[in-house]
This record gives structure tokens, sequence and C-alpha cells, in this order.
């Protein structure tokens, strides 16, 4: 209902994407050659039972998904096969998206919003060291 998130896998296997009103983190199988779906997406990761609001993800390097976790100021990683392995907390209730940066792409950063927020933190962006390593973006022929 509301897309969010487009990421790919390392392998190029999988894209996924979230859908927030849903709650749910979906992934598409794709075609090793021209990179389309070959497959209808299926749930991936279903966040309705913690009631948690997928938003904003990106894929590291070894295939995890990060994903930002809209209202509960939270990233949250999971393994390439949908088990939740970590959480970081941000000083933000509304994380919105995470991306990897710096030269050695070992710098997640989270972005966060201050819609119907007045703190000082809302809407701000936090750095965060990681122990992974984030993926440079795919690249697409159009």
């Amino acid at each position: 209902t509301i897309s969010n998130a487009i990421c790919f896998s390392p392998d190029r296997r999988f894209a996924y994407y979230t859908d927030t009103p849903t709650r749910q983190i979906m992934r598409v199988p794709l075609d090793a050659t021209e990179g389309w779906p070959s497959a209808p997406p299926e749930v991936f990761v279903d966040l309705k039972k913690d009631k948690r609001n997928p938003d904003g993800a990106v894929v590291d390097s070894g295939g995890c998904l990060w994903n930002a976790q809209w209202g509960a100021g939270q990233v949250a990683r999971y393994s390439p096969d949908g088990t939740l392995l970590q959480t970081l907390d941000i000083p933000a209730a509304q994380a919105t998206c995470p991306a990897f940066g710096d030269a050695d792409l070992r710098t997640l950063f989270v972005t966060s919003a201050a819609q119907g927020r007045d703190g000082a933190e809302d809407g701000q962006t936090f750095q965060l060291a990681s122990d992974v390593r984030g993926q440079l973006e795919h690249r697409i022929i159009l």
C-alpha cells in the first residue's frame, strides 16, 4: 500500500521493499540475467505481532537487511533468512532510513522524521559505528 526501502541482496538474487501500513518487509526473487522479478513477492519479515512499522532499509555486504522502524526509534538487522539479529536504538522515535557510508562503508547513518514530534533530536540524522560493512549501490540499466 505504501512501498518503501527498495534495496538488493549482494548476490542480486533478491530485491526487498517494505509496506509500512501492512507492517511487512517483502522479498522478491530476481531473474539472474535481466534482474526483473521472477516470482511474486513473499513476506520476508512480518512485524504485525510486534506492532513495528517498517520504513527505509538497506542491505549490508553479508546479505543482512537493516530496517528503520518508524515509531520504535530503532534500526533492526535481519539475517538473509529473516531472523532478527540485532537492534540499534536512536534518540528519535521516528527512524526513517539507514544507509552505510564513509570510505570503508562501516558507518551506519540513520535519518529520522520530526512529523508530529518536537524533541530536539527528532528529524536529525544519526551516525552509528558498525562492525559489518555495507555494500555499494547496485548499478542499473534503464
